[in-house]
This record gives structure tokens, sequence and C-alpha cells, in this order.
């Protein structure tokens, strides 16, 4: 880190050395330059003013023993002990990335009555399953889980930890980067690490256009969520290995100012997250009505309709049926794109399909990049000949 310190004894012209500033961030406050937050560290007050008046310091970085951390951790995500899929993800993509410096994987289980489901995860090849078992973690609570989650990583210390992209996991990872100040590198797309053990954490950035490589090498722990769907999960194996380590933590500690009064069980919605086959839509589609072409081949597909963001922002469709990077990603065995172009934002949420089908008039548009299969014509000319061949083959 560096900064700007300002030295008042050595300015003769306070004016003069403001209007050095085209930013504006130089301020004089009864005689004395202080300087705000517009400043944008490009010197030219150092350069250009007296010398001495404002001087640039370089702080010295404090360097982490790496050595003292060791093993990749995961976040095992679960409501009442039910574990969610992507724990399963990242516990596949923490071996890969433990097999590369030679450590350990750990997964790290917080709540009541969990004890019985911790072998569970031993069949995907855990080292080992750390579990907080307390009638004070039955439901989240960020006080009691952060001290639970604080208390695992003071103990084990782990090099690196992932934390899948959830409602649970983008509320907690925020909460433990900041008590341990370190770096959190949300929604990333893909993971490699150093021989060193620093974390290589990639992600879209602005907007999606460019793909940000993101390292915290004087920070431990390395914190990353990642979306469910992104990673792929390890064939569960009937041999278990590893061992289950019953923690234990001060009642003080789970203390929090959150009583949780009545729980009330959300209605299971059909998403397009776990879909198998999806049809969506994009900005091929020339009016709303035009919807019930593309939702009838799904219908015949038994397929769940989707669509890009424009025809959200059109209020055409439910926000919930949105693929990409401000939506949902997804993963499923087929999905027939119908008049998307395949920006990046909407790509990099289906890329790993096992098979893309893709539709648009344009044969240079970028969807045909990642597409399996590709047809260069008109939806509107296409889809009713796909639906009345698959009506042909049910029939036949």
């Amino acid at each position: 880190m560096a900064k700007l310190v300002v030295n008042q004894e050595k300015i003769s012209n306070i004016e003069e050395l403001i209007k050095i500033c085209p930013f504006g961030a130089l301020e004089n406050h009864n005689g004395i330059v202080e300087i705000s937050g517009a400043c944008k560290m490009c010197r030219l007050c150092v350069k250009k003013g007296p010398k001495g008046a404002v001087e640039y310091i370089e702080e010295e970085i404090k360097k982490i023993d790496k050595s003292l951390w060791n093993g990749i951790g995961v976040y095992v995500d679960h409501v009442n002990g039910e574990i969610h899929p992507v724990t399963y993800e990242l516990i596949g993509k923490a071996k890969e990335l433990a097999s590369k410096i030679n450590q350990q994987v750990y997964a790290v289980f917080i709540g009541s009555n969990i004890a019985s489901k911790a072998e569970e995860i031993l069949h995907y090849g855990v080292d080992k399953v750390f579990v907080y078992d307390d009638d004070e973690l039955k439901y989240f609570r960020i006080e009691p889980y952060t001290a639970a989650f604080g208390d695992f990583i003071n103990n084990v210390k782990p090099t690196a930890i992932l934390v899948g992209a959830t409602t649970i996991g983008r509320s907690l990872a925020p909460r433990i980067a900041a008590r341990f100040k370190t770096g959190l590198t949300a929604d990333c797309t893909i993971l490699d690490i150093k021989e060193n053990t620093d974390l290589v954490q990639i992600r879209p950035a602005f907007g999606g256009n460019i793909m940000a490589q993101i390292v915290t090498p004087n920070s431990r722990p390395q914190l990353a969520t990642v979306r469910y769907k992104v990673m792929t999960a390890p064939k569960r194996s009937e041999k278990v290995t590893g061992e289950i380590v019953n923690c234990k933590i001060e009642k003080g500690k789970l203390r929090s100012g959150i009583t949780a009064l009545n729980i009330k069980k959300k209605d299971t919605e059909v998403g397009i997250s776990d879909a198998e086959v999806i049809v969506a839509a994009g900005r091929g589609i020339k009016s709303e009505k035009d919807l019930e072409l593309v939702k009838q081949l799904a219908k015949v597909l038994g397929a769940e309709f989707a669509c890009t963001r424009p025809l959200i922002e059109a209020g055409w469709v439910d926000a919930k049926r949105q693929i990409g990077l401000s939506g949902r990603t997804v993963r499923p065995r087929l999905i027939i794109t119908c008049g998307i172009s395949g920006a990046v934002q909407f790509t990099a949420g289906m890329n790993n399909s096992d098979y893309i089908f893709a539709i648009n008039t344009d044969e240079k548009a970028p969807i045909f990049e990642a597409a399996h299969y590709g047809v260069v014509g008109d939806i509107y000319e296409v889809i009713p000949q796909l639906i009345e061949k698959i009506k042909m083959a049910k029939e036949a």
C-alpha cells in the first residue's frame, strides 16, 4: 500500500499547489492542505509542487508465512442437514487444487443434529470433516455461524476456502473475509492454484467484457464463492475415507442478537437451475406474444423455458428464468438457444451444458463458438419445423 503525506511547513503558496491537482483532490481547510477521496494517486502534486510539500510513501507490506496455512477447505452448505449439491461440486474442485500442492481437503459442517449426516461427505474423498453440532446453530444466524467458522480457521488454518454462492454462502463468506482481513472473490468461474499455494481466482468483470484474474498473495485464508452448476462434482464412492472431527466451541461465542421465532418452509419451485433440458429465448424474439412459440418447443421437449436479460428488462419474463451472470447458472444435458447472439454475460451461465444447440440468423454470432450444433436461420421458420419433427418422432 502507498499513501501521500502533506508537509504543511514546506508549502509557500497553498492555492498554487491546489491548482496542480486535475481531480480537485487537494483542499484548503483553514490554511491546512488535505487530500480528499478524489485522489487518483497520479502524483502530479509530488512532481510539480514545491519540493517536499507532498511525499509519496510506499508502505512496507508485511509478508505472510504461507507454510503455516495448509489444506483446501469447503463450507458444507445445507438446510437442516440436507446438503446442497454445490458442496459436492466444490469438493471436486478442492480435491483437484489440493492434489497440485500435495495438501489435504477439509470440510466444515456447521449446524444442529448434523453429526449423523457428516459421514456422507466422506464418500466424496474429503480427508477431514470438522463438525460443529450445537443447538445454538440450529438456524442460520450470522453471528454464531461466523464464530464457528472462525474457530475452524483459527485451529485448522486452511490456505484457501471455497464457499457456495447460495443465499447463506453469500452472507457468510464476506463476514469471514472481513473478520480475517483477507480477500474474497465472488462468483468465480475458474479456479487454479500456484505451487506457492496462491489461489488463482478467475471471474468475469466489467459486465462480462473481461475475465479478471485475482490473487491475494499476502492474505490467508483465501476465500472464493462459486455458483451452483459451475464446477463438476466427483462420483460418490461406496468406500468411506477420511475422518470426522467433532469440534466444541464456547457457548458464549454463539450468542446472537437475532432470535428465530418461527421458520416457514418456502414452496418448492421447479426452476431452470436443475433442469435437464432448457429452451432459451433471446433478442431474436420480436414481441412478447411470440414467446409462445419458444414455450411450445419447450413443452414438446418436456423442457424448462428460459431467456436472456433483455427479455427480463422488457418485463416479458420472470427474472427467475434468466440465464447469465446476473441470472442463474445452468448445466443441462441439452440447451436450445433461440435468437440469442451469445454475449459473454449469457454464455458464462450455460457454457458447461452437455450439448448446446443454437439457432440464429447471423452465422457470425458468438453463440456458434460455444455451440456444439447450430442452425443458421430464422427462428420463426426453424422452430415450427423442429416442433413438427419432434411430434412426428414421438408418434413413431
